[in-house]
This record gives structure tokens, C-alpha cells and sequence, in this order.
């Protein structure tokens, strides 16, 4: 099987565009690029690198494919960034463009994370479309987010096509993926459009389309349908136009799109609205499937939300409809919390029912908010309908809606048989007969990177954009898999499960495969297989023959009916091993394990912590572990000349800026304050920094990450001790992403790029030995970098803290060049601090509280904190290089959820920023919990830190309580516990009661008194009562559900 090329493609392969036509297996994404392809003449591509929006297409245009209009089509990929769409607006509208094409339209591919970035251009667009190009978007509906990985966002495109007046057109699956990427450029001609999918899982799933249009097929109904568009009737407004052309489209395909569609019972009492991809096409099934069973529900799914054409939607609503439930997208869980934010969905709906005048009894009309990060499975969307009308208990189990052979396979994502699942695709989807589809979900944060793929197999088509939940078999390429996911949670009763673990032995099973995944397996009597490679010596340590044996165990297994003709393409022909060699050792390497009934009596307290039934998808690739060594080189400023002038030469590129992975902003200090007395012995200070135009935000909570400099007088004094000229030039790795190479002078690479006053690591001792030529010095190197040195370099990080100069001053002999040394010495990294003050009180400005790091080390010397010194000696004014970093620290979404906090020293700054916030609430008022605040330090007159600030915010009630602990004020050490436990009344009322969140900031030490005094609240609170609980598993619980937050260093 050839290598995966891209999960946006196929089985991952590539696909001529010739061949698409008639039955074909295709995923959306393809049939989008042979649309945009075919019909346009430039193609504005702005596809992360990763997500593969513009594989196909950049392909095509590689072999000058043609499109109808009888010549390869222009794909230009773009870096997203403010004003990315500019080129496709210097083209659109520049003065030499050639008039004769103004009739073939312009597409754009993207992602709907980048919307934001192409606003600017799509409004120029929109208010000059009167002598503009037909223009049409083709966005999957895809973002990143930090808590869910990669999410489908509707939101943004929602409302910027309210906000630009823009066609908005929605495909809900597959399957019509092709049909509404046509529609919508037709559409184009009237005004702007954008087409919108799902770009997490529909643009990928690869299914068999059995009507997909051909590449004549695509030209005759798009040259048909455009001149149907120049004779639509003038008097009409657009919607009245977006009809008749929808008709036309509908007449000439023999379809039966509307703008909203009906499913459900004929009389229902509630009736949702949905919008995107999977959230159609899962309530279309599940809505569907409990009407026929006599509940009184349906659903309109929404296929064109821009223009809103109110007369549609109004007919689409059956008359019996007493409630209307809206599944409306917002952003993020505080729009959900918030009742004063609305769905984009739900306004259009509120207002068409309100001022319709058609029913005489106005049905309710619900706005049901969900976030991009929510994930709609069939079940999913029972159990919230269950919620949402009041119904006590949980939910009746549903149904499987499709009926298929279902396989779900799990691996490393470095396992030679990670793509098995596709080429096992391939080999199902050669019988005419069968409908195969095939999903893959990548994680690279689990395990190193773990994968999931989904396949199917039915004599139906299949439409099921959600997780198989009922396995006939489920395939385990790594045992270490089981430990982090609930595996068998998705295995259907008297299914099977094949397992492969390398050097098995009965008497290891129970050390291998987890209480539960025993427990769930013996429960629903599956059949357990193992494959064990390393029986088969010969296989073991080659990877293709481990895949190849892998395969056949699926086969044998899952579909043992399979011919050996069918499985021939599995085996490369002419090497090792054969398919017959693989066969025959499979018998020795391979067997069925009988489950012991004991299994099923495991102790309910035995059963580890609950594991997740699936993965997070947070990449469209695997992750790449491979680490390639860059090259820094010295040159002087002629050769860096040469390489600018003659770029093709020297593979140069010229770049306002890198594409960087972390955004970075230049910020200006406002005040640098000091809070502490000048006489103290701690300095801890206030630095507040102007965001100007920066752009730079941030959310409460998070942390700013300060790009600090190394002090340039020691800096020279290296430069001077290591014989370098500071002037010299050298490509270094950017002090915001080190994969990025930027060229400095050697004096700056040294003051921002490279952590040459840091402390360094153990391989550099290890590292730093090749390059000495005194053997003495080279075995006391070896010896530092190795085990038998591990005490002495302790001491040496911990105690002497010595840095990379303070090596290379006491290893003379060991004196690598400078291109070498930015080899082994760690780059500059950022220093974070969390945010003591919250954006939405100080709009422009960002403030932090640091305190000062210095100490005396061994030998005397004066040495500071590389960061804390740097910011320490700011002056009003100076620039500074900062980035924003998400924290765990964030505010309940309810507003009346009381806070209760402990800060010690600087860790008070997140907590300092969340009063901010709540005082403006309360100040708007808004109805907010009570805050319970203890802070701790040493002395109340010297660090009784915003001190002013808790005493004002505590007269005017934004602040319930104080808890000040000054821990050497007094005889007696008081600590903040202390001060918790005087007021474990409170405690029990805020937390628990009034479902109050904790946090605690600072040093790790005080975790456990702290943590032991919540037990006791909650003890507490339970002896009162009358309950009994168990105070530890109570404080996990509470973990869980996001109410015990710990950010300590």
C-alpha cells in the first residue's frame, strides 16, 4: 500500500481529477477542491500546513490540470495573518486585470479559524462586489482550542456573513459536499458567498459517493446553470433570487434541496433547528428514529442561513410546533453561562416567529448554546433533550441508527501498521456491493501520540459522523494504550477484542491488561485475542512483518471469509515475508485467551480511576518525533548580501516575519513600582505595560510570557573570554519558536537568543566532553553528564548554581566554535508571570507582580534571576517582547459561584485579576458569589501586598472575607492553613453550599495543610448533616468538576 499522503484525502492517497465520477470513494474535502478547482480561475488557499485543506488542488495545478474554462487553474497557498487577504484583493481589483475573465469566479480555501484574519478583506469585497469577480469561500469549519483540541466553529463564519452581508450555505454531509460547493459559486454570482462544512471529521471521512459529478458532468451543469442566473427575474430581492436559483439547481439535478428541511413527525410538539455538518446530520437521524417511534419531535435543518429567507423557514415549521428549541454554537462556555449572549441561530429565529403573525399560539422558542468543543454523538443528543424538557432520570439507551459491520483500531501513531485500517479499506471497498467508510482521529498528547481509526462496512450508504460506540471488533496495536483509554467501553456484547502484546505469558495477564478492561470484557462476554510477534522470533524486530501479522490476525478474526486473493495486496510482492510465511507463523504468535468468569468479580474499589472512552483530536497529523539538526552558521555581511540578492541560489527567503507558533507582541512599560520598602531584603514589584495598538489580549487567569535579555555586560565579557567578534553574523533559532532560524550578529544572538547565563543541563556536560582536548577535563565532563556523576552535578545546579560561561571558564581545553556551541547551549526560553490584572477593567494594559531573584552563591558572587533582574531594571518606556500563555486558573462560568482563594507572596496576582473583574460586575449591577481571599508572607508592613486594594474592595463588599497570614509577626508561626481553618464555617458555606470553586497560587509546600483543611470543611459540613462521606474522594470529585485549581512551581 502506498504511504498515507493526507486524512484529507481518500485512504490518504492522491486521486486524478479525472477519476472522480460516478461511484467513487471520496472524502468532502476532495469533492470541495475538484469544485473550486474546476471552476475557478485563482484559488486564494490559506490551509495551515497540517490540515491539508489544498492538497488536491496543489496537485492538479502541479500537472496543469485543466479547468472548464480551458486552462490550469492558479493555486496560491497564503500564511494566515491580519491582512492575509490582500493578495486576492490586488488581484480582484488591479488595474491590469484582464476583463475577459471577470465572469469566472475567485475561490478561497480556508479554515474558519482564520476568518477573523480575513474579515478586512471579504468587507472591501463585499462593498465593491457591484464590479468585482464572482468570489466564493469554501470554509471547513475547523479551530484549535487549547481545553478541546481541534473544534468544528461555526460561530465566526455565522456572524461575519451577518455582519458583511454575505451568502452563507451549509453542506451536511458528504455526500451533498459536492452538489452545495456548485450551488454556492453559482450563488456567487449574486453576492459573495461562503460554503461552509465540517472540517474536524466530514471533510475526512472517506465514504463511496455513488453520483458524484464528473469533470464534463460539473461543466455542463455549471455552464447550464450560470446563464440560468443573468435571466433571474430583476424585481426580486436576493433571497426571492436565492429561491429561484435553488429551483433551478433542484430541476436540473433531479434533487430536492430547500433552504430548511423537515424530518420528523408529521403533528411534533418540539421542533429543533440545527445548523452544520455533524449537527444535522445527527439530529436528522435521531430525531427521525424516536418520531417513527411515536414521540412528537423534528427537526429543521438549516441549508441556507444567509439570506435568512424568513417566508422559508416559516413554511418549514409544521403548525402543530408548540416549542422551538434552537442548537445555537457560541463561543466558549462563558457565552453558554451567560444569559445576555444569544446564538447567531437563535436571534434569526426569535425574530422570524415573533413577527410571523402566523400561529395562534406563538410557540416558545429555546436558545439550547452549546461551544465549538462540544461534541454531537446520538446519544449525546438524547440525553440533552432528556435535560432540557425536564424529564427525571437518565435517558433510555438508543438504538445503533446504521447497520454495519463497525472495527475500530487503536495504535501508536509510530507503528508501522498505523495506516492498516485504510489499506484494510481499500481492500473492502473493491466489492461492488459494499459501503465502506473509514475515520481517523489523531492524539498528540497521549502516549507520545496515539491514533484511533473508525471503519465501517454496510450494504447501505453510511452517514454516521460520530464515534463507533458498539465495535465488532476492536484491534489494540499497544498494550500501553489500554492504560490511558477505556478501550472496551466500545465494544459491542459477544464482539471481540484483539490485543497484541510482545512477550506474553498467562501468568502476566493481569499485570498487562487493566482491572476494568478485564472486568468490561468478561461482562459482555468478548472474546479476547492476543498477538504476540515476539513468539515469532523472526518477525519480531521487523516492522512490516509485525504489520503484516497484525492484518491477518483482523482478517482471521473480524472476517475470516476473505480469500487469499483479497488479502495478496497486504504482502509486497517479492520480499519477506510472503503472505504464506506470515500465515503459517501467525499460528504460533496468535491465539484466542480464554476469559476467566473471576474477571467479572473484581472489587468495585479495585477498578482503577475512570479512563476516557476515546482520544482528544487535536491534530490532522502524527506527531512528528524526529528532530532534524539545524546548521548555524557564521558569515559576514557580504555572504549574508549574496544570499539576499541571488535568493534562488541560496534558498533564501525575505519575510516581514516567520510564521511563528507562538504569538508574540511588543508591549511598552507604563510603571514599574516597587511595593515593597527600598530597605526590605526582598524586592517584589508592579509592572504595569502599555498594549498600545500590540493587539495583544488576554484572558483572566492566563499568564504573560516575558522574552527577557542577558545582561550586556557579561555578555561582552564572554565575547571577550570566548575570542568571538561581536559583530559577526549567525543564524540562530528564534527566541519565539526555535524551529523558526533568524540571523543576528553574535553579540545580539548572545542578549536574545541564547540561554548562555542559564543553568545547564546534564547532556551538556555530556555534550560539551567531545570537544575537549585535555583528557582529564573530558573524563570529569563524561563523568558529569553520566549516572556515576549524578550527586556531583546536583550539587553543582543546586547548591554552586553555575552556568554555561561558568563551565566553559573551568573546561578551558574544551572550546567548541561558536556555530557548535549554539548546538549545544539551550536557546533563550520565555519566563512566564501570571496576569494581575484583568483586560476587561484595563483594556490597554497588562500588569504584573514579580519579586526579585538574587542570592550569594558559594564563591561569594552576586547572581540574579535572568528575567526577574531583566524586568526589574525596566525604565518607563522600553519595548518589551511578550507573548500570553492559557492557565488552569479561570472563573466559574456562573457569576454568583463564590471564589475562594489562597495566594501566597506573588502567587496573590491571578487572584488580584479576578477581583478586578468582579468588582466591575458587581459595579454593573450584576449579582456576584462571595470571595473568601487568604494571602500569606512574611511580614505585614513589608508584603502586605495590594494591601490598600483588598481593604477598599472589603469596605465597598466586592471581597467577603480576608484571611491575612503574616507568618513571622508574632512568636508563632501563622500560615495561611491557619487562617483557613479559623474560618472553616465559611469554607463550608462557600464551597460547598453555594458550590464555590477553590484556588490556590504559589509554592507547592502549603498543598497539603491546605488541601487537609478543605477535607475538614467538608467533614464538617457532612457531620452537620448528617451525611457520610469520604472527605479525600470528595476533594477528587471536586478536581474533576473544576472547583480545586492548583497553579504552584
Amino acid at each position: 500500500m502506498p504511504h498515507q499522503e493526507s486524512s484529507s484525502l481518500p485512504f490518504g492517497q492522491h486521486v486524478p481529477l479525472s477519476s472522480i465520477s460516478g461511484p467513487t470513494y471520496v472524502t468532502a474535502q476532495l469533492l470541495v477542491q475538484q469544485i473550486a478547482y474546476k471552476l475557478s480561475d485563482k484559488i486564494f488557499s490559506y490551509s495551515p500546513e497540517t490540515f491539508d485543506l489544498d492538497v488536491a488542488l496543489k496537485e492538479w495545478a502541479a500537472k496543469q490540470e485543466k479547468n472548464i474554462h480551458g486552462y490550469a487553474t492558479t493555486v496560491l497557498p497564503s500564511q494566515t495573518r491580519v491582512g492575509a487577504g490582500a493578495i486576492a484583493l490586488g488581484y480582484i481589483f488591479s488595474p491590469d486585470f484582464d476583463t475577459t475573465k471577470r465572469h469566472i469566479p475567485q475561490s478561497l480555501v480556508a479554515p474558519s479559524g482564520s476568518l477573523q484574519q480575513l474579515r478586512g478583506t471579504l468587507d472591501q469585497l463585499s462593498l465593491l462586489y457591484g464590479v468585482s469577480s464572482p468570489f466564493v469561500g469554501h470554509v471547513a469549519a475547523v479551530d484549535y482550542s487549547d481545553n478541546n483540541g481541534l473544534v468544528a466553529n461555526y460561530d465566526s463564519a455565522l456572524r461575519l456573513a451577518e455582519d458583511l452581508g454575505l451568502g452563507l450555505v451549509s453542506s451536511t454531509s458528504t455526500y451533498e459536499a459536492q452538489h452545495m460547493a456548485l450551488f454556492s459559486t453559482l450563488l456567487a454570482s449574486l453576492l459573495p458567498t461562503l460554503h461552509i462544512y465540517d472540517g474536524v471529521r466530514t471533510a475526512r471521512e472517506t465514504l463511496r459517493v455513488v453520483d458524484a459529478l464528473s469533470e464534463s458532468g460539473v461543466a455542463d451543469l455549471y455552464t447550464k446553470l450560470s446563464s440560468e442566473v443573468s435571466k433571474l427575474n430583476t424585481r426580486l430581492d436576493t433571497a426571492g433570487k436565492v429561491v429561484e436559483l435553488l429551483k433551478a439547481f433542484n430541476d436540473e439535478l433531479g434533487t430536492i434541496y430547500q433552504p430548511f428541511e423537515y424530518h420528523g413527525h408529521e403533528t411534533p410538539d418540539v421542533v429543533l433547528v440545527a445548523f452544520g455538518s455533524v449537527e444535522t446530520q445527527v439530529a436528522k437521524q435521531v430525531l427521525s428514529k424516536i418520531a417513527a417511534d411515536g414521540a412528537k419531535v423534528g427537526v429543521i435543518n438549516v441549508r441556507i442561513y444567509r439570506p435568512f429567507i424568513e417566508e422559508a423557514f416559516l413554511k418549514a415549521i409544521p403548525a402543530s410546533t408548540r416549542t422551538i428549541a434552537v442548537l445555537g454554537q457560541v463561543t466558549d462556555e462563558l457565552a453558554v453561562e451567560d444569559e445576555a449572549t444569544q446564538s447567531a441561530l437563535y436571534s434569526d429565529v426569535l425574530t422570524a416567529v415573533t413577527f410571523s403573525g402566523q400561529f395562534e399560539s406563538e410557540p416558545e422558542v429555546l436558545d439550547i448554546k452549546y461551544t465549538p468543543g462540544q461534541t454531537f454523538t446520538p446519544q449525546g443528543l438524547v440525553n440533552t433533550l432528556h435535560k432540557i424538557f425536564g424529564n427525571e432520570g437518565e435517558a433510555k439507551p438508543l438504538p445503533s441508527l446504521i447497520q454495519a459491520q463497525q472495527y475500530t483500531f487503536w495504535d501508536l501513531d509510530n507503528s508501522a501498521a498505523v495506516n492498516s485500517p485504510s489499506q484494510i479499506g481499500g481492500i473492502l471497498s473493491k466489492e461492488s456491493t459494499s459501503n465502506v467508510y473509514v475515520n481517523t482521529t489523531f492524539d498528540n498528547l497521549t502516549q507520545g501520540g496515539v491514533v484511533r481509526t473508525d471503519l465501517r462496512s454496510a450494504k447501505v450508504a453510511l452517514e454516521a459522523p460520530y464515534d463507533i460506540v458498539e465495535a465488532d471488533t476492536i484491534v489494540v496495536g499497544d498494550e500501553k494504550i489500554l492504560q490511558e483509554v477505556d478501550v472496551a467501553k466500545s465494544l459491542a456484547p459477544g464482539s471481540k477484542v484483539i490485543v497484541k502484546i510482545s512477550g506474553f505469558k498467562d501468568e502476566d495477564v493481569e499485570k498487562k491488561l487493566p482491572v476494568s478492561f478485564r472486568k468490561s470484557i468478561q461482562e459482555k462476554s468478548v472474546e479476547l485475542y492476543i498477538l504476540d510477534v515476539a513468539a515469532s522470533p523472526a518477525f519480531e524486530k521487523d516492522p512490516a512483518a509485525a504489520k503484516l501479522l497484525l492484518e491477518l490476525a483482523f482478517f482471521k478474526v473480524a472476517l475470516p471469509e476473505t480469500t487469499s486473493k483479497d488479502l495478496a495486496v497486504l504482502a509486497t510482492e517479492g520480499q519477506t515475508p510472503t503472505l504464506e510465511q506470515a500465515t503459517e507463523s501467525l499460528e504460533t504468535c496468535f491465539r484466542k485467551f480464554e476469559v476467566p468468569a473471576a474477571w467479572a468479580e473484581v472489587e468495585a474499589d479495585a477498578v482503577e480511576a475512570s479512563l476516557p472512552i476515546t482520544i482528544q483530536n487535536n491534530s490532522f497529523v502524527a506527531h512528528q518525533k524526529e528532530e532534524v539538526e539545524d546548521v548555524f552558521e557564521l558569515h559576514d555581511w557580504q555572504a549574508v548580501a549574496k544570499a539576499l540578492t541571488f535568493k534562488e541560489a541560496y534558498g533564501a527567503e525575505s519575510s516581514l516575519r516567520p510564521d511563528l507558533s507562538v504569538k508574540t507582541a511588543t508591549i511598552t512599560v507604563k510603571e514599574n513600582r516597587r511595593l515593597t520598602p527600598s530597605d526590605y531584603d526582598r524586592n517584589i514589584f508592579n509592572i504595569e505595560f502599555d498594549l498600545g495598538n500590540s493587539g495583544l489580549t488576554y484572558k483572566i487567569g492566563e499568564a504573560l510570557g516575558i522574552h527577557a535579555e542577558n545582561d550586556e555586560d557579561e555578555v561582552n565579557q564572554f565575547i571577550e573570554f570566548y575570542g568571538l567578534n561581536p559583530e559577526d553574523l549567525v543564524q540562530v533559532p528564534s527566541r519565539e519558536d526555535n524551529s523558526v532560524l533568524e540571523v543576528r550578529t553574535v553579540f545580539q544572538a548572545l542578549v536574545h537568543n541564547v540561554d548562555i547565563l542559564g543553568k545547564p543541563p546534564k547532556r551538556f556536560y555530556e555534550a560539551l566532553a567531545e570537544f575537549a582536548t585535555d583528557e582529564t577535563e573530558k573524563s570529569k565532563l563524561e563523568s558529569l553528564g553520566s549516572q556515576s556523576g549524578a550527586e556531583e552535578f546536583k550539587r553543582r545546579s543546586e547548591v554552586d548554581t553555575v552556568n554555561y560561561v561558568d563551565v566553559l571558564h573551568e573546561f578551558k581545553s574544551a572550546h567548541p566554535s561558536f556555530h557548535d556551541l549554539l548546538k549545544i547551549v539551550s536557546p533563550s526560553k520565555r519566563r512566564e508571570y501570571s496576569i494581575a490584572s484583568a483586560q476587561a477593567v484595563t483594556p490597554n494594559s497588562v500588569t504584573l507582580m514579580i519579586v526579585a531573584v538574587d542570592w550569594v552563591d558559594p564563591k561569594g558572587r552576586k547572581r540574579y534571576g535572568h528575567a526577574t533582574r531583566f524586568l526589574a531594571r525596566l525604565p518607563v518606556g522600553a519595548k518589551v517582547t511578550a507573548s500570553v500563555k492559557p492557565s488552569v486558573m479561570k472563573l466559574p462560568t456562573k457569576d454568583t459561584a463564590p471564589l475562594i482563594m489562597a495566594g501566597l507572596g506573588t502567587g496573590l496576582a491571578p487572584f488580584r485579576a479576578f477581583v478586578q473583574y468582579r468588582a466591575m460586575q458587581k459595579a454593573q449591577g450584576k449579582e456576584i458569589g462571595s470571595i473568601l481571599l487568604y494571602l500569606g508572607s512574611r511580614h505585614q508592613r513589608e508584603e502586605y501586598l495590594y494591601g490598600e486594594e483588598w481593604e477598599a474592595y472589603l469596605a465597598a463588599g466586592v471581597v467577603t472575607l480576608v484571611g491575612a497570614a503574616f507568618s513571622r509577626d508574632q512568636p508563632q508561626k501563622i500560615y495561611i492553613q491557619d487562617r483557613m481553618r479559623q474560618t472553616l464555617k465559611e469554607i463550608a458555606k462557600a464551597y460547598l453550599d453555594e458550590e464555590g470553586s477553590f484556588y490556590l497560587c504559589g509554592p507547592t509546600w502549603p498543598v497539603p495543610d491546605v488541601t487537609k483543611v478543605l477535607e475538614e470543611a467538608i467533614a464538617f459540613r457532612a457531620k452537620e448533616t448528617g451525611k457520610k462521606v469520604d472527605p479525600h474522594k470528595e476533594i477528587e470529585k471536586l478536581k474533576e468538576e473544576g472547583r480545586y485549581v492548583l497553579e504552584v512551581y
